[in-house]
């Protein structure tokens, strides 16, 4: 097990220690779950009370929150933040044995430095392209002409279908599939005649792609993941969407095809956004909202209905049934009031 002192971790990330610099750090943890050898981060004042029952044995905080505790403390711009590097400074991912597994299927084109790692039963086609230090998980299928970037890492079970384009430092989570056919088919006489999806699942550097995540490649043009977008466990993303650099997208979302997601946004989980929009950058969108027109002005936008009893969730959709004839109804009413006045 790793350990730092508080005063090697700020010399690492920066920030600036406030009591017994030589305080040993072990582990990360809650406020409710810490003993002795963790640390902790306080984002708020309401966490007072915690703090107090609290067994840490230091504190990563703000400058507004220092005297919360009078323990050894890392005060930091944003604590949150720090936190996420004080953890993966103590939670370094085990590295796994470098060369190709004597189980996995790699086709002799394949270009594949010494420095990879690739797992048992994992299979690689024909003109893969790989960078240094990528890890391939176990049980991956890597099909053909597919290239990945340095430091690129995919846990078991991932997809990759041909010709698509993986950056660098990417992350793809097991069960995810980039670029698997978009949901493209023309009607004739009845019958659905499928289009073939010639474009491209392209993941600029540092993107993260959450279990059982699939992205569709497109029908024509490329499907586009900016640069450090992180998606979640269980999205969809159709083809030839557009995802803006450093956007956020939570578990279960949809998007459908051609959808232009701006930089920077926020998207809650569950939420669906229809396809052919646009959604411009700095937008956040709550959880479970389904959004029908594109979003041109940043802002934060939800389009849910409060959850009631099933009996008046029935009532209240009746009224909003009837919600066009009583808007008529006023209109009416507004014109007989105004010719009321005139005539007084």
């Amino acid at each position: 097990m790793k350990e730092y002192s508080l005063v090697e971790i700020a010399k690492l990330l920066g920030g600036s220690v406030i009591g017994e610099e030589s305080t040993r750090i072990a582990r990360v943890s809650s406020l409710s779950n810490a003993q002795p050898g963790d640390i902790c981060f306080i984002q708020d004042t309401k966490y007072q009370k915690a703090i107090a029952a609290c067994q840490a044995s230091a504190y990563v905080l703000s400058a507004k929150n220092a005297a919360l505790t009078h323990l050894p403390r890392i005060i930091v711009d944003h604590p949150y933040a720090y936190f996420a590097k004080v953890s993966a400074l103590l939670n370094t991912p085990i590295k796994p044995p470098l060369g190709i597994a004597a189980s996995a299927i790699v086709d002799v084109s394949a270009r594949i430095p010494a420095s990879c790692s690739i797992a048992a039963l994992a299979v690689i086609g024909t003109n893969v392209v790989l960078g240094e230090n990528v890890v391939i998980g176990s049980g991956c299928v890597i099909e053909n002409n597919v290239t990945i970037a340095d430091n690129s890492r995919l846990e078991a079970n991932v997809t990759i279908k041909h010709h698509c384009v993986i950056g660098q430092n990417c992350h793809l989570f097991s069960g995810a599939v980039i670029g698997s056919d978009g949901f493209g088919y023309a009607e004739e006489s009845g019958i659905w005649l499928k289009i073939p999806q010639v474009g491209r699942v392209v993941l600029h550097d540092n993107v993260d792609v959450g279990a059982n995540t699939t992205i569709d490649r497109g029908a024509l043009d490329d499907t586009i993941i900016e640069e450090g977008v992180k998606l979640d466990n269980l999205i969809q993303i159709g083809h030839n969407c557009v995802i803006g650099a450093h956007t956020v997208i939570a578990g279960c979302t949809g998007i459908a095809g051609s959808a232009k997601i701006g930089k920077h946004c926020k998207i809650g989980g569950a939420a669906m956004i229809l396809g052919h929009l646009e959604i411009t950058d700095h937008v956040t969108i709550s959880p479970g909202s389904m959004i029908t027109r594109s979003l041109l002005v940043a802002d934060t936008y939800t389009a849910l209905m409060p959850f009631q009893s099933h009996k008046n969730w029935l009532n209240t959709a009746a009224k909003i049934r009837h919600l066009e004839s009583l808007s008529d109804k006023i209109k009416s009413l507004e014109k007989d009031i105004a010719l009321l006045k005139s005539n007084s």
